[in-house]
């Protein structure tokens, strides 16, 4: 129980009065955990949380020790109040002694009065919220998706909070009970000599919490295997083997905890045409001979867009790669990586008697030293 506890009106909130018997309140009780009880509002927060709070109410005036010192502290500290700024009749602002208890401070009266009921058996428990796990998976996206970015369906499954008890751990017409060890903290002190470690409780493995009758479906752990079908945003320009982050996607959260993250491992199927270079894409381009020796303008493919004129020069070598900028992949900051296009010399497989008239014309015409000579030489003086 916090320090501020004490201030909670847990007659209101079983709707007794202060002078209600042990056997009234539990009446009381009954009527409103059958109400309230998450397996008979699925899904509803506040039902969950009005749960939580006449759960810990009943947990406080359902024992007579308890119920004594939560009365006395409400009797001593709850409305008292008393001046500030100055002296008592000189227009003093006055403050509730209450927000001496939430000042954060590890010395103040809040850490004194929340011994009280955190230091004796049968305190009432703080549920803690648990982050949710993270979850990997994998899909497999088209070139062109990959490139362009897409939304992508991936079913997912892993653990979650049991359907059946709603994630309590506890058969259907039960609640679970304070842990007998650490009192509701999920805590527990170790001493080691000059000082002491706090660690989660190894009877309720700090949920606070232990189940005397469990749930039949999830044998008492409040997890159960389940499926779900999430849509997913794969970013533009993700490449093969990468792995990307998906926050919030993961596993849900416990008691108002966030959820886990997703992490997709992304595999692109090659493209019949385009490659790709980091943010580059490539693409070979077939060219003739007559096109690289005199020179030409030749129509140059582009993804998903119309095609590029690009000029070649007269004396272009073959495997020469042309730069077409603006036509890549989409980078992080918006802009767009080059077309990088790669021309290749065909060799034509039929010849007709008038090309090849033609070309030895060509071979005539073009004869002199042997060009590869050169690399012959270079080669001869390497051995």
């Amino acid at each position: 129980m916090s320090a501020k506890d004490y201030q909670k009106d847990y007659y209101k909130a079983l709707g007794v009065t202060k002078t209600a018997t042990a056997a009234e309140i539990k009446k009381s009780y009954r009527e409103l955990a059958r109400k309230w009880h998450p397996d008979a509002n699925k899904g509803s927060a506040d039902a969950e949380e009005r749960f939580k709070e006449i759960t810990e109410a009943y947990n406080v005036l359902s024992d007579d020790k308890q119920r004594k010192e939560y009365d006395e502290a409400r009797s001593t500290f709850g409305g008292f109040r008393v001046p500030t700024g100055g002296r008592a009749g000189q227009g003093g602002t006055p403050f509730d002694l209450g927000d001496l208890f939430g000042s954060g401070t590890s010395d103040g009266l809040g850490d004194v009065l929340g011994g009280i009921f955190r230091n004796r058996g049968g305190g009432s428990a703080t549920t803690r919220a648990r982050r949710g796990a993270d979850v990997e998976t994998e899909t497999t996206l088209p070139f062109g998706d990959a490139i362009e970015g897409a939304t992508v369906s991936l079913r997912l499954t892993g653990e979650g909070p049991c359907p059946v008890c709603g994630g309590t751990g506890a058969k259907s017409g039960t609640v679970p009970k304070v842990c007998p060890d650490c009192h509701g903290t999920g805590q527990q002190s170790r001493n080691l000599g000059g000082f002491g470690l706090s660690e989660p409780c190894k009877t309720c493995r700090g949920r606070g919490l232990v189940v005397e009758d469990p749930c039949t479906a999830c044998n008492g752990s409040g997890r159960a295997m389940s499926s779900r079908t999430i849509q997913a945003r794969i970013p533009a320009g993700v490449a093969d083997g990468q792995r990307i982050r998906l926050p919030g996607k993961g596993a849900p959260g416990e008691h108002g905890g966030k959820a886990g993250d997703l992490y997709v491992r992304v595999h692109v199927t090659p493209n019949e045409v385009f490659g790709r270079n980091g943010d580059n894409l490539t693409v070979t381009v077939p060219v003739t001979i007559t096109e690289l020796a005199l020179g030409a303008e030749i129509k140059v493919p582009t993804h998903r867009g119309p095609a590029v004129t690009v000029r070649i020069p007269p004396g272009t070598p073959n495997g020469k790669v042309f730069r077409v900028a603006g036509r890549g992949v989409r980078r992080k900051d918006g802009t767009l990586g080059a077309l990088l296009a790669t021309v290749e010399v065909t060799v034509p497989q039929d010849l007709s008697s008038k090309a090849k008239s033609a070309l030895e014309d060509l071979r005539i015409a073009t004869a002199g030293a042997d060009p590869r000579e050169e690399l012959l030489r270079r080669a001869r003086q390497g051995s």
